[in-house]
């Protein structure tokens, strides 16, 4: 189904959660309620970067083109949106994608350019790319370097690891070609799905982004951000 304004995403990720309650054994439930809880008692929301600030500048290599991507020359061009994600084994993440995958029109008319930012090895990032068929460069944050700067990174926990080989998703392995055996505390570490608005001065004006993996931030609301700065 093709996405619109009209269409909340947060309506589409909420019945994967009621899907996934349906299917899934009450003890993994509990277990994803706590790790989530966990994080946010962290006090990670806190830490996320706010609107008014410079955004931090990066280099990341797109998994298309193998070119190198640099911030400075992204805002040169016209308001930056900037998804963060956690990887293409996360089904909310692959939804909302595709949501965007949908929006490049009403991007293109605002003079806006979208750019998705996941911690996952660009072997990974051109498999999704392939198989979504999304039109948006991926890039690579090789141990969430450049998520830690807008305040979106943190390292799973040697229970969360535990849990995430249990359901037979291998974030190492994702995020840097490692196995269990020989994986680095770096390839454990995964952003807060997050998204921020840069107008051209490099100026955050919009940033979201939830300990809860579940919830995502509308589109609309980005759109709406990109149309203040019109104004």
């Amino acid at each position: 189904m093709a996405a619109s304004l009209k269409t909340s995403l947060q309506d589409q990720l909420d019945r994967i959660t009621q899907n996934t309650r349906a299917l899934v054994q009450p003890e993994r439930l509990a277990f994803s309620e706590k790790a989530i809880a966990e994080l946010f008692a962290t006090g990670i929301e806190d830490r996320i970067l706010k609107p008014g600030s410079e955004a931090p500048s990066f280099t990341l290599p797109d998994a298309r083109t193998g070119k190198t991507v640099h911030s400075a020359d992204l805002v040169a061009l016209g308001p930056v949106v900037i998804k963060f994600f956690r990887g293409r084994w996360c089904p909310y993440c692959v939804t909302e994608l595709e949501n965007w995958r949908e929006f490049g029109s009403g991007l293109r008319s605002r003079g806006a350019l979208f750019v998705a930012i996941s911690p996952q090895a660009p072997r990974q990032n051109v498999f999704m790319l392939d198989q979504h068929g999304l039109p948006f460069p991926l890039l690579t944050d090789a141990g969430c370097d450049v998520s830690e700067k807008f305040g979106l990174a943190y390292t799973l926990s040697p229970e969360q690891r535990r849990y995430y080989q249990s359901i037979l998703v291998n974030i190492p392995f994702n995020n840097a070609g490692l196995n269990y055996h020989n994986a680095t505390e770096a390839s454990w570490r995964l952003p807060l799905p997050g998204i921020f608005v840069v107008d051209r001065n490099n100026i955050v004006t919009l940033a979201e982004a939830h300990a809860d993996f579940r919830v995502r931030p509308e589109p609309a609301d980005v759109f709406a951000a990109l149309d203040a700065l019109a104004r």
